[in-house]
């Protein structure tokens, strides 16, 4: 165990043991703490699996699946909370026909394969009624990721979500990036990629692009800077 790994591990072990207890018969066997890491054993799960995984996690783990792989979702501290609800309010007021719903399960990646659990997810008032965990991103016009201080936010926020929302066709993928204190629009997906990428430093005016079409004055982040 690396000393990165011994100060962030995924989850806590009693938390993975909650979620052994509560996980299907046929997957309980598989799941194995390692390293401060939640690995599966004889090979991955399939998307199928992991459904019956999520759905029987407690509250306290959030699990994703990207790449083939389940992966552990950090839970929200107060700043990126209170980031989240700056960018609520700026969508409310300019755009009140839409909802940007919270930790909202996305059916992402190509052929829907994936299952991400935004930040944010942005689409016309009522879209997601009637969904149930995963919701198809058809319709949909904006998926929001807040970075956390976690060993895996580099791979899964700035590496395999631009990927996974892009072969979705999700318009625009918008990453607000703690680390770095910047914010950075996605958007023209086309085969699989992002085909504009624009980052801007906090405090910078960004537009976001059509269909979104909303003015971030991003001043209000620092005040969020950890």
């Amino acid at each position: 165990m690396t000393p990165e790994t011994a100060d962030h591990p995924q989850m806590d072990v009693e938390d993975f043991d909650e979620l052994v207890r509560r996980a299907p018969r046929e997957i309980r066997n598989r799941l194995e703490f390692l390293g401060g890491r939640l690995c599966i054993r004889h090979g991955p799960l399939d998307v199928d699996e992991f459904e019956e995984l999520a759905a029987a996690a407690p509250e306290t783990v959030r699990l994703e699946y990207i790449n083939g792989k389940v992966e552990v979702k950090a839970m929200p501290d107060g700043n990126h909370t209170s980031i989240f609800l700056w960018l609520l309010r700026q969508c409310m007021q300019q755009r009140p026909d839409l909802d940007l719903a919270p930790e909202r399960g996305v059916k992402a990646e190509a052929y829907r394969k994936g299952r991400a659990r935004t930040d944010g997810f942005l689409a016309p008032v009522d879209h997601f009624k009637g969904d149930r965990e995963w919701s198809d991103p058809n319709g949909a016009l904006m998926a929001v990721e807040i970075t956390s201080h976690d060993r895996d936010t580099d791979q899964r926020d700035r590496i395999d979500k631009p990927l996974g929302y892009a072969g979705a066709e999700i318009p625009v993928y918008l990453l607000i990036d703690r680390d770095n204190h910047t914010v950075t629009v996605f958007s023209e997906p086309k085969d699989g990629r992002y085909q504009q990428i624009s980052p801007h430093p906090w405090g910078a005016t960004v537009e976001l692009p059509a269909p979104v079409n909303i003015t971030l004055d991003t001043k209000k982040l620092k005040d969020y800077a950890d």
